[in-house]
């Protein structure tokens, strides 16, 4: 999944990587990330791996199982750790801003556009088209980390009982702590975690040894952790102090607080619990509604978890907030988005160094490895419920929309058989969709 970005360096300075030039890459990342949490992080081990030789295989990965362990969003976060590997705290802060912020400018004004014109024949069609488009990204996501992670049986048998186990509506952290403690058995009983490392790539700038920044004193670990909570308690009480405890603004900061810090898996395994608070607790939007929004979540770059800045400008656009439905969905969207990525930047600048000190326990390979057969186990029930929702928008006692079936059929054949671009997809399946609904 080769792309062509901005400043790829020679053989001679990939040794010296400065943070004007990481900062462009950065923002070049932001751009043209497309495709959701599995593909950003195989685009970031294509360009800082393969390409330029900024980190080594091993750090990257060791970045990665770090990152699927927290709640939160892991490729924003995977992006945050490596910019504090490179360049300390001003590298993560760069990496994780630059990330998310064209996502964030580009879904403010679909989220405007989808409120003006979403409900037109001709929004709808375009709706229509995206979201097998959709589904099959998602099922493309599992694809990808089932052959890159299910290398055992266990892991298989792992995958299949985390699937069951969010059918029978178990919580995601209690099928995590299952993963990991089986993983941990695996790692006791057998030769898992106890492979010696592999070598590593030469000319690689971030190799085995550690940059210099990353150890420090507990004294600034805690130092961290009261800023972070700081800039959040500030935030919440300005808005609480200025709009009321009870006011729509102060819910979404109180709750998409608790998303963050509650929801692990990543974006995958976060939507659904967004989904259910947003439409049947709160109802900032019906159902159709966070359908639409995941639609134009997949078709944006940055996360998919920043389909959470749609909900917040159609929670507040739809209630009006500070007066006017276009202010208000812009500053609900922006107060949305801040409590959703704070608690990444605190887990990762703040815990950051004690990772570091990891990366030589193997006993931790084994409880990895069953977290992401775990997290496969997630994204293929998410699958299963964007399927339902394009195939069955009526429910179970509605014939199926053959069109949206059909269309759904061939984006996954495409996207897993002949590797197509998600941009290239996603313009393909507008296109049919609009044909199929003149057609119908």
């Amino acid at each position: 999944m080769s792309a062509s970005g901005p400043d790829v360096p020679t053989r001679e300075a990939r040794l010296a990587v400065s943070f004007a030039q990481a900062v462009r890459f950065w923002f070049w990342l932001g751009c043209v990330s497309f495709g959701g949490p599995a593909a950003q992080i195989a685009l970031m081990h294509e360009e800082l791996v393969v390409r330029r030789r900024w980190i080594s295989e091993e750090r990257y990965l060791h970045a990665l199982n770090y990152c699927m362990l927290l709640p939160g969003p892991e490729a924003q976060q995977l992006a945050t750790y490596i910019g504090w590997l490179m360049h300390g705290t001003r590298g993560g802060i760069a990496a994780g801003v630059l990330f998310v912020l064209p996502s964030l400018l580009l879904l403010m004004v679909l989220s405007w556009a989808y409120v003006s014109w979403g409900q037109h024949p001709f929004g709808q069609a375009l709706l229509w088209g995206l979201k097998p488009a959709v589904t099959a990204l998602v099922l493309q996501a599992a694809h990808r980390l089932a052959l890159r992670t299910l290398k055992a049986r266990w892991l298989w048998a792992v995958t299949v009982m985390s699937l069951l186990g969010m059918l029978w509506g178990l919580p995601f952290p209690g099928i995590l702590a299952g993963a990991a403690a089986m993983g941990f058995y695996m790692t006791r009983t057998s030769a898992v975690g106890r492979a010696a490392p592999e070598a590593q790539a030469t000319g690689t700038w971030l190799d085995d040894e550690s940059p210099d920044h990353t150890p420090y004193p507990l004294a600034q670990l805690v130092r961290a952790l009261a800023m972070g909570f700081g800039l959040w308690a500030l935030s919440l009480g300005l808005i609480a102090l200025l709009f009321g405890p009870q006011h729509t603004l102060t819910h979404m900061g109180l709750f998409f607080t608790q998303a963050a810090l509650v929801t692990f898996g990543g974006a995958y395994a976060v939507l659904p619990y967004v989904t259910q608070a947003a439409v049947e607790q709160f109802g900032w939007l019906s159902a159709a509604q966070m359908m639409d929004g995941l639609a134009l979540g997949e078709s944006t770059p940055g996360p998919l978890i920043m389909v959470v800045t749609f909900v917040g400008f159609l929670g507040g656009h739809g209630q009006a907030l500070l007066g006017h439905p276009l202010l208000g969905g812009m500053v609900a969207a922006c107060v949305v988005t801040w409590f959703t990525f704070l608690p990444s930047f605190v887990f990762i600048l703040a815990g950051g160094p004690l990772v570091e000190s990891t990366r030589r326990m193997p006993a931790l390979n084994g409880p990895m490895q069953g977290i992401h057969a775990a997290v496969i186990g997630v994204i293929v029930h998410l699958a299963g419920v964007f399927a339902r929702q394009t195939w069955l928008p009526g429910g179970w006692h509605m014939l199926p929309d053959v069109g949206a079936l059909l269309l759904t059929v061939l984006a996954s054949w495409l996207l897993i058989k002949k590797q197509i671009g998600v941009f290239r997809l996603l313009g393909l399946c507008t296109a049919l969709g609009l044909v199929w609904q003149l057609l119908v």
